[in-house]
């Protein structure tokens, strides 16, 4: 192999053994990789996803979709297993949010307290005693981190507006124009997942409505994801409206389409607003739109608002004893471990500790605010103590898991980044389906821990072996 990569050792690497050599699925990637020119693969792959208007970001700070020229690689049997455990752990959630809106028998087992889910910024008062919807969280997308030993861990759950189900497709396509021939013969395709998508948002109808009309609802340009709210519209044949497009008569959601007003049953929400109520309590925009209908039962939300009591950071300590509680299943997967620092005990041991840990603002997203305490500044540390100390209920705490590392083109030779998973599972009623791979997320340096596309991390193609 005459492309150099020395992989680092303070991280698993996905590519390359302990011993130095090559780990069996990546031998023929790593040998034809050996023999093209980096940077110009680089080039002609970032001009690609120019070209086919794949970018990421809002008005003129949307820049081209990162997509790296260095594929990551799934075994079938780790596939297995994650796709069992990622489809387990979803229908959990989707159960618990239905309970969080009911009966909230998890509070009444002593499962998880009340005090937990009363203080999710994102639980809707409005939404309690509601009839509930086919299925609460129809998409989901996951983020997956490997540790030390090679095992995964579910980071985070992200079930509010999961984004990145087209830059999967996108990923996949611009690669397969230019990585050389041959590498993908053994390889699990993801062409079905439009089709998988429209089932989903089929299946998410009011019963009794057989062909519903669906739109999806973006806040148009200004969005970060406009590219994939538009491929979606135009590969599922459904219209793309904003909020200023929509209206209510009696109790049925109108969408102005092409001059002409069309009544809705579903509507995949892909807007930056994801709440019914403001800070305040007072509706939003989106939610005074969407409440009537959503209360008589003529539409249903894709996914369902209230949602995000699911992927609290501090719900996401819960979610194993939500898989025993609901399925009355041992998990497959584990979280990373969570510290609810509400707990005058837990915050004492958390800030006893914190130069081990990693501190996340609760209701953050994209990597914002986050402090890696063993590798952050000290005055970070001490300044992110002081607020927990201040506001517990604004923070959590969890283990460091160093990310694995996998081969990244970098200045025209393989260097080790940091990546995360992102898999999505589409659910429909009872029906799990996993996309195979997903979105594998890296960062930007050598160095950084953050792997967000909102911060400067780029992604890679994921093939699960077959």
């Amino acid at each position: 192999m005459s492309v150099l990569y020395t992989p680092e050792p303070d991280a698993y690497d996905e590519a390359i053994e302990p011993d130095g050599t090559p780990r069996p699925p990546y031998v023929g990637l790593l040998e034809a990789l050996a023999g093209v020119d980096l940077d110009a693969l680089a080039e002609t792959v970032h001009g690609d996803v120019r070209r086919h208007g794949v970018d990421f970001g809002s008005g003129e700070g949307g820049e081209p979709f990162r997509l790296d020229v260095v594929p990551r690689l799934i075994t079938a049997d780790e596939w297995s297993v994650l796709e069992r455990g990622l489809a387990q752990r979803v229908r959990a959630l989707d159960r618990f949010v239905a309970d969080a809106y009911g009966k909230q028998e998890i509070v009444e087992a002593d499962v998880l307290s009340e005090r937990v889910l009363r203080s999710c910024d994102h639980f809707e008062p409005r939404l309690v005693g509601l009839p509930a919807p086919p299925v609460r969280v129809a998409i989901a997308g996951l983020d997956l981190v490997r540790d030390r030993d090679g095992r995964f861990h579910v980071l985070e759950d992200n079930v509010r507006t999961p984004s990145g189900t087209t830059y999967v497709l996108a990923a996949r396509e611009t690669l397969d124009r230019h990585l050389p021939g041959g590498l993908a013969e053994r390889r699990r395709g993801v062409d079905d997942l439009l089709d998988t998508l429209a089932g989903t948002l089929r299946a998410a109808a009011p019963d009794g409505v057989d062909d519903p009309s669906i739109v999806v609802l973006s806040d148009g340009p200004s969005n970060s994801a406009w590219y994939e709210h538009e491929r979606i519209a135009r590969a599922l044949s459904i219209p793309v409206v904003t909020c200023a497009e929509l209206s209510v008569s009696g109790d049925r959601l109108i969408a102005r389409v092409n001059g002409r007003r069309t009544a809705v049953d579903v509507v995949y929400r892909r807007t930056n607003e994801d709440r019914l109520e403001d800070e305040q309590g007072k509706l939003t925009f989106v939610g005074s739109t969407l409440l009537a209908p959503i209360q008589a039962g003529t539409v249903t939300c894709v996914n369902a608002f209230g949602t995000g009591v699911a992927d609290d950071k501090l719900v996401h300590a819960y979610v194993e004893e939500m898989v025993r509680f609901y399925l009355d299943e041992e998990p497959i997967l584990g979280s990373v471990h969570t510290y609810d620092v509400g707990v005058p005990e837990v915050r004492s041991e958390v800030l006893e500790r914190i130069d081990e840990l990693v501190i996340k603002p609760r209701a953050g997203f994209g990597g914002v605010g986050v402090v890696v305490a063993p590798h952050a500044e000290q005055e970070d540390v001490r300044r992110v103590a002081h607020e927990l100390s201040r506001d517990p209920r604004g923070f959590v705490a969890q283990e460091t898991i160093m990310l694995s590392r996998h081969p990244t083109a970098a200045g025209g030779r393989l260097e080790p980044r940091h990546i995360d998973l992102r898999p999505f599972v589409l659910l429909a009623r009872d029906t799990a389906s996993v996309i195979p791979g997903g979105l594998t997320r890296v960062a930007a340096s050598r160095d950084a821990l953050v792997v967000n596309s909102s911060q400067e991390g780029g992604a890679k193609d994921t093939w699960v072996l077959s």
